[in-house]
């Protein structure tokens, strides 16, 4: 398993590229989140891909897909499912929701109340839920990727920073490039490629080179690194909450998952740098108006990666 990852992983990466054009730092991070094990948070606008690139992950990855549009009027049964009386039973029998899949898109979460975004998160965090006193045991690998817009808009009940942090990575793909701008423009849009792409991995597959992850060696000296970012994330002035035990482990973990997408068993600085922004910019909040993502760029800047102080 070990000596095939590398090809599986570029195999899969080539897969995603022919649907997602121009995208390829996005598409590497989105992948590294689900062999880490995580869960994804795309902020972006409407129209930019986000639901073919979940549609094109589960395809690629051979897993079962769901996806949810999010609305005010959601109930947290409409997620998770209900226990139904059947009288020719003469007993109650649980209808599995949607959740119940391995690629899960919650389409723009924030548009759901925070009942609804509990029912999701509470599953994110145990893989299981629970309907009347009864545990249902979710799929593995059970991979949710939800959407936000980032303009604050009428009708939408922003997440807190305690469920921000459940997920693992935040990206956005924003606006294409001129090239693939000029592929949409010519019909060679996404959702029309998804038809054409090969199915790369599987269940077992996918579950092996996610259990290669925590193999991963991280020196000394390079969770050094990764204390002295965190440190400075809670220290400086600059920042009005800094990365919580969680999110250090959530850097640790991608960083992994990013230096095995680069075909290597052990992590170097580049990998934690290349994980950090999409890592730490939901969960940092600046003490002034800076958006974490910039934040996290700055303290990239200023953190050294031998131990010499900052700057």
């Amino acid at each position: 398993m070990t000596t095939a990852a590398p090809q599986l992983i570029q195999a899969t990466l080539a897969q995603l590229n022919k649907v997602i054009h121009g995208k390829e730092q996005q598409v590497k991070l989105a992948l590294t989140c689900l062999l880490a094990n995580g869960h994804l948070l795309l902020e972006d606008l409407p129209g930019m891909g986000k639901t073919t690139l979940a549609h094109a992950l589960a395809q690629v990855c051979g897993l079962e897909y769901k996806r949810v549009q999010f609305t005010s009027d959601l109930l947290p049964a409409d997620l998770i499912g209900a226990a139904v009386f059947e009288p020719q039973a003469g007993k109650f029998r649980f209808h599995p929701g949607p959740v119940f899949s391995q690629v899960f898109l919650a389409d723009e979460l924030n548009r759901a109340t925070p009942k609804a975004q509990s029912a999701l998160l509470e599953a994110m965090e145990e893989r299981q839920v629970s309907v009347d006193g009864v545990t249902h045991t979710l799929p593995a690998p059970f991979f949710v990727i939800a959407t936000q817009n980032p303009h604050s808009q009428s009708g939408t009940f922003p997440l807190p920073e305690s469920q921000l942090d459940r997920f693992l990575l935040r990206i956005s793909l924003g606006y294409p490039d001129p090239a693939a701008e000029r592929s949409l423009l010519q019909g060679r849009n996404g959702r029309a490629l998804l038809a054409s792409l090969q199915q790369v991995l599987n269940e077992g597959r996918l579950k092996g080179l996610q259990s290669l992850v925590p193999q991963v060696k991280m020196s000394d000296t390079l969770l050094d690194y990764v204390q002295r970012l965190i440190a400075y994330t809670r220290q400086t002035d600059v920042c009005h909450l800094g990365l919580s035990p969680r999110g250090a482990l959530a850097l640790v973990k991608s960083a992994q998952a990013w230096a095995l997408l680069q075909g290597r068993g052990h992590v170097l600085p580049e990998d934690v740098q290349a994980v950090f922004v999409a890592v730490a910019g939901h969960r940092i909040i600046g003490r002034q108006e800076t958006q974490g993502e910039q934040l996290a760029r700055h303290i990239l800047a200023k953190v050294d990666v031998v131990g010499n102080g900052h700057g």
